[in-house]
């Protein structure tokens, strides 16, 4: 594991390898990198066309208190200095009281499939012990249930002593979820590898005691692929300390995130999944996220807002923005009103989706009109969940949290080369 100062380090020399090419005219052959093919589990939208709010409610609540780890990890990692201009830790975020009490006991799987999450494999250990991951650029540690996890039963679980490489560190891991529950366990190392990309020695969590609201998630575990800077375990991600052992080709992942034939790519493009050229925008600051600024959206092509960041993370869904703009959108969405305040849930009459789009000063993305519907309000309602809503998340009144359902519409490409992120028309 790393110190603060090697982590600080680490984050000079992203900054200083970035690069001001906006595009890419040559991207790496499909044969460079690594497929590793993801598979969707769950949605806000059931099959019906409904509107999943559980779902919702938990997955917004757990983005922000995840963003409040992010936070509390920086400053633990470097001070409170190195917050992005207007951050804060804000209070543990909690999931409504009617919720609560619903979740004891026993829940169906459906119940707690709040998120919708693009999932894939990856081993851990020498034999490999096979787990089904969460790939998630919001945030930088990768964890597991442990063999000695009484609460685990449902995922697989990691068993150090099945493994010639496994090494036991000193210290703890924690994570604190909004029912009041947490996550926590135990520092290891030992090869992980991802499609054929294996890092040696590297560092994770086991946990072995599961929280409550992750307890019937499809997912295993959660894999980070941030930056240094967020880790909870001050240790190096996976994709970093690939990149240093040698064996990713490129610093270079990539999504495409679809109903089928989604894939993360590592070390280069697939560049049988998009067309032209990619169009790369520079990290904007060293403190851990893939954020990039010089942001505007537009509706039906005009112009809302513009000059914001963005964070740029598939572990999210729903597309946050702060409060106050968010209310500026949907104030010049015709119809739209607000459907639950605390919650910065908007309704508009499901035949009158706007076309939303977003840029950086270069093409437009446009987000389909079926990515940005999250669902009726209730069955047979003439009324859709518009897919921005209002969080705070203690990143500052300028920063906006992009996930898959923008995603969902461009090739998205993270270079740690470049650090910079980037878009590509899918093909």
């Amino acid at each position: 594991m790393f110190c603060k100062t090697t982590l600080f380090t680490v984050a000079l020399a992203l900054l200083s390898s970035a690069s001001p090419i906006a595009r890419d005219d040559v991207e790496s052959s499909v044969m460079a990198g690594i497929h590793v093919p993801l598979t969707k589990r769950g949605s806000l939208k059931n099959a019906q066309g409904i509107f999943e709010y559980e779902r919702a409610v938990r997955h917004l609540v757990n983005l922000k208190n995840k963003y409040r780890q992010n936070l509390i990890n920086l400053e633990g990692n470097f001070g409170k200095d190195a917050f992005p201009l207007g951050a804060e830790i804000k209070a543990l975020a909690t999931l409504p009281a009617h919720l609560l009490g619903g979740k004891r006991g026993a829940v169906p799987l459906t119940d707690q499939a709040f998120d919708l999450e693009w999932t894939g494999p990856i081993t851990i250990g020498n034999p490999g012990q096979n787990f089904t991951m969460d790939f998630d650029t919001g945030s930088s540690d990768l964890w597991v249930p442990a063999a000695a996890c009484q609460s685990c039963s449902n995922h697989s679980l990691y068993d150090p002593a099945k493994s010639s490489s496994s090494t036991k560190y000193n210290g703890t891991f924690a994570i604190h979820y909004g029912d009041g529950s947490t996550a926590s366990g135990t520092p290891y190392s030992d090869t992980v590898t991802v499609g054929g990309v294996a890092a040696t020695n590297q560092v994770f969590a086991a946990v072995t005691k599961e929280s409550s609201s992750f307890s019937s998630d499809p997912s295993d575990g959660v894999f980070g692929l941030g930056f240094p800077q967020l880790s909870n375990l001050r240790s190096t991600p996976f994709f970093h300390t690939a990149l240093k052992q040698g064996t990713a080709p490129e610093g270079i992942f990539a999504f495409k995130l679809d109903q089928t034939g989604s894939e993360l790519f590592i070390g280069g493009t697939n560049t049988a999944l998009y067309t032209g050229d990619v169009e790369y925008h520079n990290v904007t600051n060293t403190v851990g996220f893939w954020q990039i600024g010089g942001a505007a959206v537009a509706l039906q092509g005009t112009a809302l807002a513009s000059g914001f960041d963005t964070i740029i993370d598939s572990g999210s869904t729903i597309i946050t923005a702060p409060p106050a703009a968010a209310a500026a959108f949907w104030a010049g969405v015709g119809g739209a009103r607000e459907f639950d305040k605390e919650q910065g849930l908007w309704a508009l009459p499901c035949d009158a989706f706007p076309e939303v789009s977003f840029n950086w000063g270069g093409k437009t993305w446009i987000i389909s009109a079926e990515d940005f519907n999250a669902g009726m309000t209730e069955e047979g309602s003439d009324e859709c969940i518009g897919g921005i809503a209002g969080a705070d998340l203690g990143l500052g009144n300028n920063t906006w949290l992009l996930g898959d359902t923008f995603m969902k519409s461009v090739y998205t490409v993270f270079s740690v080369d470049k650090n910079a992120v980037g878009f590509a028309q899918l093909a």
